[in-house]
């Protein structure tokens, strides 16, 4: 196994089969990473969202997918352009991928792509000595999606950053304020349909703990892309505070709590989520 790979394993101290394809699916995205970064994407390009909290901000949970950003709106922007850096980068460290675009059933300002390889072939590279794979089928597919939004609404403040593992590169990616603005966007706006997002509220609480002030310009510009907000409106903090606490009082916070507990080590904070909870620790927000 490559060393780079050994050395990002090393942190993980996996006892199933769901967890080490969790931390193989971690250590993917990071090369995933390091391929875009050399092929230039992030000229153009920011990271956000929970995979991006995770990596440069410490989120203590597992996060899917990538998700990106455009820095200037761009229709023709493509997004395939960039895979063979990523295979090529991928291919390096001996992953055995394919990576396609994902068709759209309608126009849509999000271009996604799956990364694709073959769940137990990439585990008994990543865990050679491991006796048993358990659980997982021979076809199975280890998958990565990332995505990009190529009309972003304005405001959004960046940040650059640096990792060692699994080569040196670098990252164009939100800011702590500008992710905060997201996360809220996210917790007011997304379609739940029948699933409950609590990935989004272990986030906002995240965020929370650390006192991060939110970009309010970026947020009010995502709440009128997505027509939460009319045209020219824009909420200040205390009417974010009380739309946050009114929405809040409709959560099934069980269900919430459900849909995380697959993705986090310590699942007993969960016991404490209730509209209470969060309306109080709501009221300590603040706008950057």
């Amino acid at each position: 196994m490559n060393s780079a790979i050994q050395q990002m394993l090393a942190s993980y101290h996996p006892t199933s089969a769901v967890e080490r394809k969790n931390a193989a699916k971690e250590v993917i995205q990071e090369i995933v990473l390091c391929g875009l970064s050399r092929g230039g994407f992030f000229d153009k390009a920011a990271f956000y969202g929970g995979t991006a909290l995770r990596i440069f901000y410490g989120l203590d949970r597992f996060s899917e997918d990538l998700d990106f950003s455009l820095m200037e709106p761009d229709a023709d922007f493509d997004l395939s352009r960039y895979f063979q850096a990523v295979q090529t980068e991928a291919r390096s460290f001996g992953l055995n991928v394919s990576i396609e675009m994902k068709e759209k059933a309608r126009e849509s300002d999000i271009r996604s792509a799956f990364l694709k390889g073959n769940t137990r072939e990439h585990l008994l590279l990543f865990y050679p000595d491991e006796g048993t794979l358990g659980g997982v089928a021979p076809d199975e597919k280890l998958k990565v999606k990332f995505e990009i939004d190529v009309n972003p609404p304005e405001g959004a403040g960046f940040a650059r950053a640096f990792r060692l593992l699994p080569a040196p590169y670098e990252v164009n990616l939100y800011n702590t304020p500008s992710l905060f603005a997201g996360k809220i966007h996210a917790v007011l706006c997304r379609g739940w349909k029948m699933r409950v997002k609590g990935r989004d509220l272990y986030d906002y609480l995240f965020y929370l703990s650390r006192s991060t002030p939110v970009n309010l310009g970026h947020l009010n510009a995502r709440l009128r892309q997505t027509g939460y907000l009319a045209a020219g409106e824009s909420l200040s903090i205390d009417q974010l505070k009380q739309g946050l606490t009114e929405h809040f009082s409709q959560i099934d916070f069980k269900a919430a709590a459900q849909d995380v507990r697959p993705f986090i080590a310590d699942a007993g904070t969960l016991d404490l989520w209730c509209a209470d909870l969060f309306q109080q620790v709501t009221q300590s927000l603040a706008a950057e």
